[in-house]
């Protein structure tokens, strides 16, 4: 290494020691602490069976449901309590203020594969951008206090019908793309019926204190935990076994205060994915993702295991992710984001990760994913402290950094990082602050 190069990795590892220490984790702690624990509900119990349910797997259960969800949060709350069966849910499951699911041990809800069961179309936000579209499986609209848990299963039955329109929406999504660059009113932008954007699997949309506990997920729609504009979240405990395209274990988006603890997770797609909107479309809302903690978790995907982007130009920051197993993954860990988009990813803290093989990179960061070049909106990724990490394999490269003279990346330390077996060590691009401290590649440092 040339005597400048290592006069500049002095100096950065100086700038990056005054901006970084263990203290920036007491913001984790916080977090958690203050969060609403979801748990305190009317002493009062619902038997679903006692509203007309049938846990045979083929007499309708939608309008019990709703009925014993209606009854249960005008009479100030409580639990309804889903005993074991095989529920046919012929339509969405929509949840009110104050209402508590309980799924006992071998109760589970087999949802619809009929597209037409999910209408009418509610207002949601598919791939970052507003609209009116089919319902996600289990939906809820502006409600507080709500609670899915047991050690039940929940069946969204995907692959029979919805992860099929995969390949039929380039031109409804095109339309939507459209329609949010050019700022068309959302009530105008109205899919569902005769189009074929996929609907979600659970999304709680600009709803406060949510709490999914205990349950396993399977074969969902599109992404399956998708929390939008919600504030105090708490994903503990859940499997998602879930291999469709596009099948993204957790997605928060535009939502603050969020705990994801203790979970496992095979997925078709990215195991997390942490997100603010599209464009211009989440320029207009103005809601960035923050306060958010991941840890203790097993992530098995197809694609990445914890993943920030593409869609964050409402921006991102205060994210804290520990503890997390990841045996096999195109990327690690992978913040990414475009030209299109704007926004900032910062103050992003991650340590004591295992990842098994990665097919790409253990560590990326890029800035110009699938980007349209409509436009110069660089996202600005800064301060992020990673620790703490070992990897089997990188079939690629080890580190993957990027950014663009115009905006670099800054303030990144890696330290105490081992990879045994990579490629390539690492590419970096347009960097500032960049530091290595302890990290080893192939057997060397």
């Amino acid at each position: 290494m040339k005597k400048s190069n290592i006069i500049t990795y002095i100096l950065c590892f100086i700038v990056c020691s005054f901006s970084f220490s263990q203290n920036n984790w007491d913001k984790a702690d916080e977090i958690i602490n203050q969060l609403n624990p979801v748990n305190s509900f009317l002493n009062t119990s619902y038997l679903i069976t006692d509203f007309g349910a049938k846990g045979d797997g083929k007499t309708p259960c939608k309008l019990a449901f709703d009925n014993a969800i209606t009854t249960c949060s005008d009479n100030g709350g409580g639990t309804i309590i889903v005993t074991k069966g095989d529920y046919f849910m012929n339509g969405p499951l929509v949840l009110k203020s104050n209402v508590h699911i309980e799924l006992k041990a071998g109760a589970i809800l087999n949802f619809s594969t009929n597209e037409n069961d999910y209408l009418p179309a509610v207002i949601t936000r598919w791939e970052g951008t507003e609209l009116y579209n089919f319902s996600p499986l289990i939906y809820a609209y502006q409600v507080k206090n709500i609670a899915i848990t047991g050690k039940g299963t929940i069946n969204g039955n995907g692959s029979k019908n919805f992860a099929s329109w995969k390949n039929l929406q380039a031109a409804d999504k095109k339309t939507l793309r459209k329609m949010g660059k050019e700022n068309v009113p959302v009530y105008k932008r109205v899919f569902g019926e005769g189009h074929k954007l996929r609907p979600g699997f659970f999304e709680p949309f600009g709803c406060t204190n949510v709490r999914i506990e205990g349950i396993t997920i399977l074969d969902s729609p599109f992404w399956v935990l998708h929390p939008i504009y919600c504030n105090n979240v708490i994903i503990r405990d859940v499997t998602v076994i879930s291999n469709n395209p596009n099948n993204d274990g957790c997605d928060p988006e535009s939502s603050t205060n969020v705990l994801i603890e203790d979970c496992n997770f095979i997925t078709g797609d990215d195991a997390i994915a942490i997100k603010s909107g599209r464009d211009n479309d989440a320029w207009r809302v103005g809601q960035p993702s923050e306060n958010i903690v991941i840890r203790n978790c097993v992530f098995s995907s197809k694609i990445n295991g914890v993943c920030i982007g593409s869609e964050i130009s409402g921006g991102v920051r205060n994210v804290f992710i520990e503890n997390i197993k990841i045996p096999k993954s195109s990327n690690a860990i992978y913040f990414k984001s475009n030209l299109d988009r704007g926004g900032y990813i910062e103050n992003i803290y991650v340590r004591n990760i295992t990842a098994g093989s990665v097919a790409s990179s253990l560590i990326r960061f890029e800035p110009n994913y699938k980007g349209e070049h409509s436009a110069f909106h660089p996202t600005k990724f800064k301060n992020f402290m990673i620790e703490n990490i070992t990897c089997k394999e990188s079939n690629q490269t080890g580190f993957y950094l990027a950014g663009f003279e115009e905006l670099p990346i800054e303030n990144i330390l890696l330290k105490d990082i081992f990879i045994e077996k990579s490629v390539s060590d690492y590419s970096l691009k347009k960097g500032k602050n960049i530091v290595f401290d302890n990290v080893s590649i192939n057997g060397k440092s």
